[in-house]
């Protein structure tokens, strides 16, 4: 499917998407608006109002008759995600859930949960969220959740499987960041079977945007994108990689095109850092099924979420 282009996108009306992180410029954005191209209801779900409030805007000078929503939500604190969902009733059944929200290579932090910051981020609230949005997402008989995950999984050479309150040895960020992608692509797995076993009308899917220029890295390292050094950083990547749409083809396609569960898509040029999107492989680790389920348990303790 390497021949996959957002031509291929089905009509989306009628349909509800859930759209983490859509700041302007980043992956989330470029989702967004591609399925409100074609007629989608989206949700744009991100912490900062006003940011959330100005993606809107930049959707709808493209879009004139896009059909959007608000929701504030911050998956780095468990509280607020609960809040979230809870305010997300309101849509109605949901069709799509893209949890793309994440941080990248963060210096270490604890959340007011306890938990270091990238994996509150990358997977405990995405994995809180996509529970308590199961049921809408069920009630949409046609229901789907996309992860995020990254090329970065490869470098994480042990699953994520140590008590989340506490920090064994020196705290590597990109090691961390590596097994935060790791963890999406173990949930994916898990949620997928799971969801099957209990004979529910969802699928789990994941994908990742290769080499993409945003600005993920420079507000990971600097907290932000622009001013010194961060703009060096900023500007280098932008310059060497793909842009932020192309990099949300991979997400798109596994958001609407025809696939079955589990499946990963990422871009198909350079050792999967840019092109078109297809289906592509991920690490062994990635597919060992008791590290997915294990994690699966210390999530649900974590979070207090039991599902499906």
């Amino acid at each position: 499917m390497s021949d996959w282009t957002t031509d291929d996108i089905p009509d989306q009306a009628g349909r509800t998407a859930v759209v983490t992180g859509p700041t302007i410029g980043g992956l989330g954005h470029h989702t967004a608006l591609e399925l409100a191209r074609r007629g989608a209801r989206v949700v744009l779900a991100g912490r900062n109002p006003d940011k959330v409030a100005a993606a809107a805007d930049a959707i709808e000078r493209a879009v004139p008759d896009a059909r959007l929503e608000s929701l504030t939500l911050d998956l780095a604190d468990l509280d607020s995600v609960r809040h979230a969902a809870a305010a997300a009733a309101r849509f109605g059944p949901v069709h799509v859930l893209v949890n793309n929200a994440g941080v990248m290579g963060t210096p270490y932090r604890r959340t007011a949960d306890g938990l270091e910051l990238q994996m509150a981020t990358n997977h405990f609230g995405p994995f809180l969220l996509t529970g308590l949005l199961l049921p809408q997402l069920a009630a949409s008989g046609d229901g789907r959740v996309v992860a995020v995950s990254s090329p970065m999984h490869r470098v994480a050479r042990s699953a994520p499987l140590g008590d989340p309150g506490r920090q064994e040895g020196r705290y590597w960020r990109w090691h961390v960041y590596g097994q935060t992608k790791l963890a999406n692509l173990l949930f994916t797995g898990e949620l997928e079977r799971r969801l099957r076993e209990a004979g529910l009308p969802v699928k789990a899917l994941a994908a990742h945007p290769g080499f993409s220029g945003t600005h993920l890295a420079a507000n990971g390292q600097y907290g932000r994108a622009q001013g010194g050094i961060a703009s060096v950083l900023d500007g280098a990547i932008r310059a060497v990689a793909q842009s932020a749409a192309a990099g949300a083809w991979p997400t798109l396609m596994a958001a609407t095109a025809d696939l079955p569960g589990d499946s990963y898509c990422g871009p198909s040029h350079r050792r999967e850092m840019s092109g078109p999107p297809t289906l592509v492989g991920r690490t062994r680790l990635a597919r060992d099924r008791d590290a997915a389920r294990r994690l699966w348990e210390i999530s649900e303790k974590t979070t207090g979420i039991t599902y499906p």
